[in-house]
């Protein structure tokens, strides 16, 4: 038992793949670490439909039957979902730059207000490549590690359009909130101080509606602190999987 709970799977985010997540994979020592591609991404076939319900079970078949899990953005809402789905396989829960509803709603404005998500879904659906390279610069702005940062995200392999497409529509339909209350998993919050895609206030505002979690900020990150401080984010992993 004590082997199995040393797994460790990563999700990456919307428009990256699994080889975001080289930088730190290599610092997670004394771990099995895993990073697959979610549907649609590498040599992963897309599903449909594409719910975060539906990647969560398409990612929970292939991995070890007791696991930790971290999901980054996009793979956070599919972590959150796989871990109410299947508490008993998911140990421990870290999201990194995670909310439940990416979007705004009544109640919940830390999200993207509805009219800038549609011209990003306008942008994309035109232009997809484009997009990506805007995006990478969105979500490296005004970290201390910036040009490296947008640098890494610039050089991953592009998904396809569908890909793409069918990801933005699971950022727009999850809302999560409602069924917080029910994530058995022990959950670490992990946020980018200068986070301009999921606003700290997001995550801090997560960790206090999950039953069990522990809010940590990476100064000087925004959105991909793994990227920016892969040392100090390996460090708040290991601590938390080793609790």
């Amino acid at each position: 038992m004590q082997n199995e709970a040393r797994d460790v799977v990563l999700l990456h985010g919307w428009g990256s793949g699994a080889s975001v997540w080289n930088a730190l994979r290599g610092r997670l020592l004394g771990l099995r670490v895993s990073a697959p591609d979610l549907p649609g991404y590498g040599s992963s076939p897309l599903c449909t439909p594409c719910t975060a319900e539906i990647l969560a079970n398409a990612v929970a078949r292939s991995a070890p039957r007791r696991c930790d899990v971290v999901g980054w953005s996009l793979g956070g809402l599919v972590a959150l979902a796989w871990a109410l789905s299947a508490p008993d396989q998911v140990r421990r829960l870290a999201l990194i730059a995670t909310t439940p509803s990416f979007l705004q709603r009544s109640g919940w404005p830390e999200g993207m207000a509805e009219d800038t998500f549609a011209g990003f879904e306008t942008a994309v659906a035109n232009d997809p490549a484009g997009a990506l390279q805007r995006f990478a610069l969105l979500q490296s702005q005004d970290d201390v590690q910036a040009k490296a940062v947008t640098r890494e995200l610039r050089n991953l392999p592009t998904p396809g359009a569908t890909a793409l497409a069918a990801g933005l529509g699971v950022l727009r339909s999850t809302d999560l909130r409602s069924r917080l209350h029910a994530v058995r998993a022990p959950t670490l919050v992990l946020q980018g101080e200068r986070d301009r895609v999921v606003p700290a206030a997001a995550g801090e505002r997560l960790s206090r509606l999950l039953p069990s979690a522990h809010y940590c900020t990476i100064r000087g990150a925004a959105h991909a602190p793994f990227l920016s401080d892969p040392a100090a984010v390996a460090a708040a992993l290991q601590a938390h999987f080793d609790a």
